[in-house]
């Protein structure tokens, strides 16, 4: 792995050490910096799990990714600085309270000063900092206030602000064990992710997304939500609010009139 371009793309220096705050500094750099989102699924690109494969799309092609990608390549780094980082999977709670197939998610724990830590780049909004796996009070992080709770079989479940997230194996998984369920998610018409369209990241003072020809903003807990009326602003907001320079644009779900792309001028944003 090529550490200085990895580290370029956060806009971090290479660390002295790998200690808690730098995991915490490279944790709210790549959430900052590179976007959650899912346009490989409205592209017809493959998602491809390995670390060379990860590399070209999240550093030379400064994309983003979902959980496997994310996690996937940002464990791999965690372990070049010397941090003991682990893959986990996790079954995301649906909102009627019951559980998702097994492997639904991947995130990361990371074994460092006689604790296990939970380090989550690629699940939407969630911590920023890194979760204390162990602790039996609620966390306060900036996107709320996490708690962890035990579960069975020796798994733990993942709250915030109250409400479960995902419940999380304790054993570590390689990433290949990701590979099937990646596809399923990607290809399958009952995946949230073929279903939805989306690109997000964390700001300052709230969160940007866009999903569609719709950029919303989340500033200090107000929404504002502008339609973008043609291709060449929605090319125009990926590349100003995510660093994304798109030569085509992905089709949402049922295809839209944006969808045909011809090529225009920069118009503005609103």
């Amino acid at each position: 792995m090529d550490i200085d371009a990895y580290l370029a793309r956060l806009g971090v220096a290479r660390p002295a050490a790998p200690d808690l705050a730098t995991l915490r500094h490279l944790q709210e750099r790549h959430l900052a910096a590179v976007p959650f989102e899912n346009l490989s699924s409205h592209l017809g690109e493959p998602v491809e799990l390995t670390e060379d494969a990860l590399f070209a799309k999240i550093v030379h092609r400064r994309r983003g990714g979902f959980c496997y990608e994310l996690n996937g390549l940002f464990a791999a780094l965690l372990r070049a600085l010397g941090y003991d980082a682990s893959l986990h999977a996790a079954q995301v709670f649906r909102p009627d309270g019951t559980l998702g197939p097994p492997l639904d998610h991947a995130a990361i724990v990371v074994a460092l000063d006689a604790q296990d830590w939970l380090v989550d780049v690629g699940f939407g909004r969630f911590a920023r900092h890194p979760l204390r796996l162990s602790a039996v009070d609620a966390q306060p992080d900036p996107d709320g206030e996490f708690l962890i709770l035990d579960a069975p079989h020796g798994d733990v479940d993942i709250l915030l602000d109250g409400k479960p997230q995902y419940r999380l194996e304790r054993r570590p998984r390689p990433l290949a064990d990701f590979i099937p369920m990646a596809w399923w998610q990607t290809t399958s018409p009952e995946s949230h992710f073929t279903r939805s369209l989306t690109c997000s990241r964390p700001t300052s003072q709230g969160r940007v997304t866009l999903s569609g020809d719709k950029l919303i903003e989340t500033v200090d807990g107000v929404r504002h939500e502008v339609h973008l009326p043609s291709p060449a602003a929605i090319r125009l907001a990926y590349r100003v609010y995510f660093g994304m320079t798109l030569t085509r644009l992905p089709v949402p779900p049922g295809g839209s009139p944006l969808t045909h792309d011809a090529p225009q001028p920069d118009t503005a944003l609103t």
